[in-house]
């Protein structure tokens, strides 16, 4: 069977988070129809997590390209780019402070950057509480959902994350545990509930670590914070240690006991969180990650190269979308415009997974002191 045009193809994305939308977004821009489903039940009914700092080369890209960089820039907080690295005694080892002006990462909260490319989409592209179960095949998909509906497609882009179900169709590959669990704790009205957190994060992030284990605090908008208490322990630690993901004074007794060492100040990150903790084991998919084309099948973000969260990961799926909708707008067939879009999206996906294949334990090792005298120049 032909490949059909993009314009006359009947085009599903899974997945309404930053890299489906912005696929989304670039090809309603240029007249070509598609659809997004969605498990979630409505665009309210779940958090959509911390701060992204979106840079020049991939993210802010992909938001040109979508023509809302304007937009993105109005929300941003460009204070959000200072970085402090720190010692468990709370004590300042480099910090980069952005200077006037300054574009390179800005920040956004996840929730913000949603909204924007919602709201830029016409109305009704999102289906919502559409769980997909399979994708069948080979040539005219069928997506089944778990409601018992069905769907025909002539291109399925698999933008459904780390436990991709669109990934199954083309790639046997799961994710593996990286042996880094991050607990997520969640901080609320900075400035008047927390007061000496404040001073100590300042007004981006700060990150600090003793080898074993870290912390990570990173300001959000609004007044919140979150951090991410960092440890090498097994996937199921809390079960094992006899507590439960919800006894948030256990867990709390129990990190104070692996962060004996810390400082009391530092400490407060653990102990002074607005409410339960939230667990957060890292996955990563084997390096390098590819598949054998399809003509009706492709993936993007963590469905197709899922990294240890070292700021890269929405960046590259929001590249993903970009190069993938300009594929589409610029081919004569959807399989033309997959291989296009396959032959540069996976060697630079392989380079970027074998650089940060041991990323997530990088954040529990002591800084040497040439990272610490490259630290400013490294955001750069």
């Amino acid at each position: 069977m032909d490949s059909p045009t993009p314009a006359n193809a009947r085009i599903s994305i899974i997945g309404a988070g930053p890299g489906g939308l912005t696929c989304a977004r670039i090809l309603q821009q240029h007249g070509i129809p598609v659809t997004v489903y969605d498990r979630a039940p409505d665009v309210h009914s779940r958090n959509q997590g911390g701060s992204l700092d979106l840079h020049e080369e991939d993210g802010q890209l992909a938001l040109r390209e979508a023509g809302l960089l304007e937009e993105f820039f109005a929300l941003a907080r460009f204070e959000g780019q200072e970085m402090r690295q720190m010692d468990p005694a709370g004590s300042v080892l480099a910090h980069h402070v952005p200077e006037e002006g300054e574009t390179v990462s800005p920040e956004i909260d996840r929730g913000q950057l949603r909204d924007l490319l919602l709201r830029s989409l016409a109305a009704g592209t999102v289906q919502w509480g559409r769980t997909l179960e399979s994708v069948g095949g080979p040539a005219d998909r069928t997506l089944t959902f778990t409601d018992g509906t069905a769907v025909e497609g002539d291109l399925v882009i698999g933008a459904d994350g780390a436990f991709s179900r669109v990934r199954t169709a083309v790639s046997p590959a799961t994710p593996r545990y990286t042996g880094v669990n991050f607990l997520e704790a969640w901080f609320d009205d900075m400035e008047n509930a927390h007061p000496e957190l404040s001073g100590l994060v300042g007004k981006g992030s700060a990150h600090a670590a003793d080898g074993e284990r870290g912390l990570f605090a990173q300001r959000n908008s609004g007044g919140h914070m979150r951090v991410y208490i960092m440890q090498r322990v097994p996937v199921d630690w809390i079960a094992a240690n006899g507590l439960r993901p919800e006894d948030t004074q256990g867990i709390r007794a129990h990190l104070l006991r692996e962060y004996a060492a810390w400082s009391p100040q530092m400490l407060r990150m653990i102990t002074d969180n607005d409410g339960a903790y939230v667990d957060r084991p890292i996955f990563a998919l084997p390096v390098p990650h590819t598949w054998e084309h399809s003509p009706s099948v492709t993936l993007l973000g963590d469905a197709a190269h899922l990294m240890p969260p070292l700021g890269v990961g929405v960046n590259l799926a929001m590249l993903d979308a970009s190069e993938l909708a300009l594929a589409l707008v610029n081919s004569s067939t959807i399989d033309d415009a997959v291989h296009s879009y396959e032959k540069s999206m996976l060697p630079r996906s392989a380079e970027m997974a074998q650089m940060l294949e041991h990323g997530a334990e990088s954040l529990l090792s002591v800084p040497d002191a040439d990272e610490i005298a490259q630290f400013g120049q490294a955001q750069h």
